[in-house]
């Protein structure tokens, strides 16, 4: 997911600065990507949407804010696996 987010950046926003922060709780995985792109992201395009279906079919959640002239900000969030045993 973040190697398609940064690609995505580069390549179609144009930006020279990325941010990547994973995080974690006792619950949940976070991974947020933000750059200094052009911004006007569409959640509802190709790329984002398709990673949109691939989160929440893993019962995630998917964040894009992308306004005109940027900042651009995608945040995806995963719960933990439950421990076997």
């Amino acid at each position: 997911m973040a190697r398609e987010a940064i690609t995505n950046a580069v390549k179609h926003a144009g930006a020279r600065d990325i941010l990547v922060v994973l995080s974690e709780d006792e619950r949940t995985v976070r991974v947020a990507i933000s750059d200094d792109g052009k911004g006007g992201a569409e959640p509802s395009g190709g790329g984002l949407s398709g990673l949109a279906r691939r989160l929440l079919a893993l019962d995630g959640e998917f964040v894009v804010d992308s306004p005109p002239g940027g900042p651009t900000k995608i945040v995806a969030t995963l719960p933990k696996a439950e421990p076997c045993g």
